[in-house]
């Protein structure tokens, strides 16, 4: 596959939802790869700080393969639901197929809908949060993305982005440029996806710091921006509330 690098050094959006549709069968097993087979726990804190009960409905937007949206599920049963959106139609069939041992005992809807994160086809003011895991640093317009998310949530909701960033102090940065540079891409040959390898840790080292990140947010549309970082500074997660 031919792959055009635009200025910012991110891949066009097409050629971006192209290449999760074609890594979503193996996508699980890179996201534990990449995050050491963390994930999961990251996501479990990223929920806590949705602060959703149970009869809320919540938007999980990049839900990719479900991780995060079943997670959330747990939460807001009985009576709640959840909708994970992606534009990746390939990497929802994994989510659906997943489903229904992954909310065995849930009392929550959970629906998959393909849709843009830049154009989402729901009304102002329809859910009590929102988030996103892993996602935003694919966003091709950041800053759309986040408003999006923003307008579709009602004033007081909870907005929550869960994000591998770049530590800066040794030895974690060394050994995480080793892990992202040379461990990662390595693993992509034996998947036959080098080109998903490289790209993903590159997206994660060209993506904006915290503060960055939370000046954005507030400019979105939300209040009380903070975020906690953990692992050492490798994971980051903005919370905020959406004004």
């Amino acid at each position: 596959m031919s792959e055009t690098v635009t200025s910012k050094g991110t891949l066009p959006e097409h050629q971006v939802e192209a290449m999760f549709d074609r890594i979503a069968g193996r996508y699980d097993r890179m996201n534990s790869v990449m995050t050491a087979g963390l994930h999961e726990r990251w996501r479990e804190r990223a929920a806590d700080l949705a602060e959703v009960k149970p009869g809320n409905h919540v938007l999980d937007v990049a839900a990719g393969t479900g991780d995060l949206s079943f997670e959330l599920a747990r939460r807001v049963s009985p009576g709640g639901s959840v909708t994970g959106a992606d534009f990746s139609a390939e990497m929802l069939a994994v989510a659906r197929q997943k489903q229904p041992a992954a909310l065995a005992g849930v009392d929550a809807e959970v629906v998959f809908e393909q849709a843009n994160a830049l154009e989402l086809p729901y009304d102002d003011d329809t859910f009590d949060a929102v988030t996103v895991a892993f996602g935003v640093r694919n966003f091709s317009d950041l800053d759309r993305g986040l408003s999006e998310m923003a307008r579709v949530v009602k004033p007081g909701g909870k907005f929550v982005i869960l994000e591998i960033s770049t530590p800066t102090k040794a030895p974690l940065s060394w050994f995480y440029g080793l892990w992202f540079d040379r461990i990662v891409p390595f693993c992509g040959r034996f998947a036959d996806e080098n080109s998903a390898y490289t790209y993903l840790p590159n997206s994660v080292k060209r993506f904006e710091g915290p503060s960055e990140l939370a000046a954005k947010l507030a400019a979105a549309g939300t209040r009380d921006v903070r975020w906690v970082a953990t692992a050492g500074g490798i994971i980051t997660i903005h919370h905020a509330v959406v004004a």
